[in-house]
């Protein structure tokens, strides 16, 4: 399977935070598309791609969005593919803003919604979606999580004296 993952960045203030879920699933091996997609700013671009996305190769959709973040929303109600969304912290409300618009879709059209600028998180989830249907992924993932394993063990190991 070669399924891809598209990860939405709606604004360059969080793209440095983004790009932990597009480093992610590159490593994990997961072939990732970054795009510049608004809500807002783009609302016509972004529904076409939500429209599309299936038909080019996707298989999970990552939006990061602030403030009012209907990037996930807008995603959500074009297509049935998984959207996850990251609430970022931006404006006066830390990113409670945006975790409360992301997590509070309509029935109907549900977004998977991970903690404020937890991008890393959006992308594993991306990557298990993934891995349903590749077993290459599936592989990578079970050997990132024994990597953490492993990294928790160790300190638990300096602990205990």
């Amino acid at each position: 399977m070669n399924a891809r993952v598209a990860v939405l960045i709606a604004s360059t203030l969080y793209l440095e935070r983004m790009r932990e879920a597009t480093g992610v699933l590159r490593e994990l091996g997961v072939p990732v598309t970054e795009r510049g997609l608004s809500a807002h700013r783009t609302p016509d671009e972004t529904a076409e791609f939500a429209r599309r996305a299936r038909e080019n190769g996707f298989a999970a959709i990552v939006c990061g969005a602030s403030r009012a973040a209907h990037v996930a929303g807008l995603v959500a109600a074009h297509t049935t593919l998984p959207v996850i969304g990251v609430p970022m912290s931006g404006g006066t409300l830390g990113g409670v803003d945006a975790l409360c618009s992301t997590a509070a879709m309509p029935a109907g059209f549900p977004v998977a919604t991970v903690g404020i600028d937890d991008a890393r998180n959006a992308g594993l989830l991306a990557a298990q979606i993934v891995a349903h249907g590749d077993p290459a992924v599936r592989a990578n993932l079970d050997r990132y999580r024994e990597r953490m394993r492993r990294r928790g063990a160790e300190i638990d190991a300096q602990l205990v004296r």
